[in-house]
């Protein structure tokens, strides 16, 4: 796993490997124990707990803002909220 995050593929894996499936669910609002496969014993999410089941979970995570339209431009664009000013504008 490591080989891969840095780039190192072999042949054989380049011809056998699949490209991943990738599913980023972006929340307004959610905490991290919000969702029954992170602790929540009170509220049932049996979907997301299956993808969570089947795949990788993160256990540490950055929000780039406080407020969601910050944070989502960050997630689109790569760069700190503070140096949007130019997509700002232009939405």
């Amino acid at each position: 796993m490591i080989a891969l995050a840095a780039g190192v593929v072999t042949k054989e894996a380049q011809r056998s490997a699949k490209p991943p499936n990738v599913v980023f669910i972006l929340a307004d609002d959610l905490g991290y124990a919000d969702v029954s496969c992170y602790g929540r014993p009170d509220l049932k999410t049996p979907h997301i707990d299956r993808i969570a089941a089947q795949g990788v979970r993160f256990l540490q995570g950055y929000a780039n803002s406080a407020v969601c339209s910050a944070t989502r431009i960050a997630l689109i664009t790569g760069r700190y909220s503070i140096g949007c000013d130019s997509v700002w504008k232009s939405l």
